[in-house]
């Protein structure tokens, strides 16, 4: 059971597209992992995925696909 959230965890794979490198990585991990309810985020570059897991109750996987796309990439 997670902490954070009370066991009221949601996970999602997400398709990014544009992400090709360290940075890009690093940038989607570090936006996401400042949102509120996030605990864990993971990128797969050659996968082009990005898997969040996060408390529904805080923060919408709207907003998720909101924050990624603000970095400069895409959720297809």
């Amino acid at each position: 059971m997670c902490n954070c959230c009370g066991g009221n965890e949601k996970v999602v794979t997400l398709t990014v597209e544009g992400m090709s490198c360290g940075h890009c990585k690093m940038a989607v991990e570090k936006a996401v992992s400042a949102m509120s309810g996030i605990s864990k985020v993971e990128v797969n570059l050659e996968g082009k995925k990005v898997t969040v897991s996060f408390n529904p109750d805080s923060v919408s996987e709207a907003a998720i696909k909101d924050t990624i796309n603000d970095q400069g990439y895409e959720v297809v």
